[in-house]
């Protein structure tokens, strides 16, 4: 006698639990309607308080990790010990290799350069000082694309500087200076050189008129009274570092062979195809 009232409250409680298992799913759905009409309508508000506001929203997910991108090359705490000693750590190529290419390069700077061409198109007197103003400015280029080749580049660098006070010294020497005006000479050319980079440096990440002003105060000293002199200048810079930032790193730092643009030509504006220099397996 039992047994039909059992079944039948059983029957009623089954039934009840899947109803409501099956308005449970609707309920969560009209719940998440709910709570995101009232986010929408919040974000509406908002947007209406801030009209210059722009909402950007993305359903992807970024699946490629971003690296920090290092400036200064990556070195062992060992290196990091020994230069902070004032010693220089192990470098790409040999040291020896380098100190030869920095002072090949600095040849290039001197020895393939038109100087009485200078001197006639920028009205330059034929001097010591107007030789070196010249031969600075294109040291100073090849400084600048040394050091985009991390370490190795820079070492090399204080090569190319070291070599260039050398035959300073020498060249004062040769014209018969004695030691007190070779000395304060030296100071001066020092002090003109350092003050040149930075003006150069800035002009080069600037523009034109900038990289005029830093070479109408330290090539023309001041002196320019035509603007002719100072456009064909700056248009001789820019196709210069143009061409070297062409040429390869590692055959610069092996050989150190710059070969250098004319300073007038029929199309400047022309990128000229980049000679690859050859070498043995010393790097001479």
């Amino acid at each position: 006698m039992y047994r039909r009232p059992l079944q039948s409250a059983v029957r009623n409680f089954m039934t009840a639990t899947a109803s409501r298992a099956a308005r449970q799913p609707l309920d969560q759905e009209a719940s998440f309607s709910r709570v995101l009409a009232a986010r929408q309508q919040s974000r509406v508000s908002s947007s209406c308080l801030m009209p210059c506001r722009t909402l950007h929203i993305s359903t992807q997910l970024c699946s490629v990790k971003e690296t920090p991108q290092h400036s200064e090359e990556e070195v062992g705490a060992f290196t990091k010990l020994i230069e902070a000693m004032g010693f220089t750590g192990p470098l790409k190529y040999n040291k020896w290799k380098i100190k030869i290419a920095a002072l090949r390069m600095y040849t290039c700077c001197v020895e393939r350069i038109n100087y009485d061409e200078f001197f006639e198109k920028c009205s330059l007197p034929d001097t010591l000082n107007s030789w070196f103003l010249i031969s600075q400015l294109h040291v100073w280029m090849c400084l600048v694309r040394m050091r985009q080749e991390g370490r190795t580049g820079k070492y090399m660098c204080r090569y190319i500087v070291h070599s260039m006070w050398e035959d300073v010294n020498q060249r004062s020497k040769i014209m018969g200076i004695d030691a007190q005006q070779r000395k304060e000479s030296m100071k001066v050319m020092t002090e003109t050189f350092y003050a040149a980079i930075f003006g150069y440096d800035e002009g080069l990440l600037s523009d034109d008129s900038v990289l005029a002003a830093a070479l109408w105060r330290n090539l023309f000293t001041c002196q320019c009274e035509d603007p002719r002199q100072l456009e064909l200048m700056v248009e001789y810079v820019r196709k210069q570092m143009q061409y070297i930032d062409a040429l390869d790193g590692e055959d610069l730092l092996l050989t150190g062979e710059v070969k250098w643009r004319p300073l007038v030509e029929d199309n400047a504006q022309s990128i000229l195809k980049v000679v690859t220099p050859t070498y043995n397996d010393t790097g001479l």
